[in-house]
């Protein structure tokens, strides 16, 4: 080859090259242009299974689920991304009747967050009946302009001809974008909501990078998941006057095995002998339930070590709400 062929050959594939990054560069450019991401709230009464869609739809579990109400206490923020784009979920407590400064907390939580996202989705069981705890919840949602999401969830559990049925029930309570039937236990539907709020969602950059799946400290899943087995193992008077405090949370130095301090902590002495259960089998049980769950998250062994204290009326104490991890940001500007 000669000396000016050799030159033609090299300047034709500098050339290429030269091409190839601006051609990448376009597409990079016309994908973010068109990248979706923003912020969606599940709203409901509680136990409608708010939580459990929202596991469902990040592919993981973060928000602790049990078949009690007012399980989730605290706005939990999940972030779910795909080459689409990405969403936050802010999965909020129940909203209900309050009967103590906890409870005003979860649902001042709960009804702030309609104020702060892209698209509510409100979950609702499969109903005809529209009783006075759903017919508030959309007074609320009539006064907002964004855009709202029926969800009816647990069609698992009827027959596929009534959904219709349910869907006439609800349709004009509320102007809705959309309405969707999904099945959150056993994923049905699911996709295609996913795909209907990404419609919905203003074009941006992503919020957060596509290994995070939560906002919320390790510390805090760990004492959530903690609170967790006792809500399902505990009689119905017990759980909703528990919390859990993280007394230590310490890798040890070898690795491979976390060292984890935990205080369950009640409000009267006879619910303390109940959680600890005779020569400490319910303690025993919660404890190993709930290390399961610990090492599937942290992905290594778990040495859980769990007391029990009495904090009587914790729940009307403004100080101790706040020593449990409940946040007065959530709701001090309501």
């Amino acid at each position: 080859m000669g000396s000016k062929c050799i030159d033609h050959y090299y300047a034709a594939e500098m050339t290429r090259f030269e091409r190839l990054p601006k051609v990448h560069t376009i597409e990079r450019e016309d994908k973010m242009n068109n990248y979706k991401s923003g912020f969606v709230t599940l709203i409901g009464r509680p136990n409608v299974g708010k939580s459990t869609l929202m596991n469902r739809l990040i592919g993981q579990k973060i928000a602790i689920t049990s078949n009690k109400p007012q399980t989730t206490r605290n706005r939990i923020q999940t972030v779910y991304t795909c080459d689409e784009g990405q969403i936050i979920f802010l999965d909020t407590p129940g909203i209900h009747k309050a009967k103590n400064k906890l409870g005003e907390y979860m649902v001042s939580v709960a009804e702030r967050t309609l104020k702060e996202v892209d698209v509510i989705l409100w979950l609702v069981e499969p109903s005809t009946f529209i009783g006075a705890g759903e017919q508030h919840i959309a007074e609320q949602l009539r006064s907002v302009k964004t855009p709202v999401f029926l969800v009816i969830n647990k069609i698992d559990t009827v027959e596929k001809a009534e959904i219709l049925k349910f869907i006439a029930a609800y349709k004009d309570i509320v102007d809705f974008a959309e309405i969707i039937p999904v099945s959150a236990l056993k994923g049905e539907n699911t996709d295609d909501l996913l795909q209907a709020m990404m419609k919905y969602l203003p074009t941006g950059p992503q919020y957060y990078d596509e290994d995070t799946i939560t906002d919320q400290p390790e510390r805090q899943i760990v004492a959530e998941m903690i609170r967790e087995k006792a809500l399902r193992n505990l009689s119905d008077e017990i759980p909703h006057g528990i919390a859990v405090a993280i007394d230590r949370m310490h890798e040890r130095p070898n690795g491979g095995i976390i060292d984890i301090d935990a205080t369950i902590v009640c409000e009267r002495n006879s619910h303390k002998g109940i959680i600890i259960g005779k020569q400490g089998a319910m303690l025993k049980k919660i404890g190993s339930q709930a290390r399961a769950d610990m090492e599937a998250l942290l992905d290594c062994k778990v040495n859980l070590k769990l007391w029990v204290k009495v904090k009587k009326d914790w729940r009307d104490s403004d100080f101790l709400i706040k020593n449990f991890g409940y946040r007065k940001t959530d709701y001090e500007d309501l």
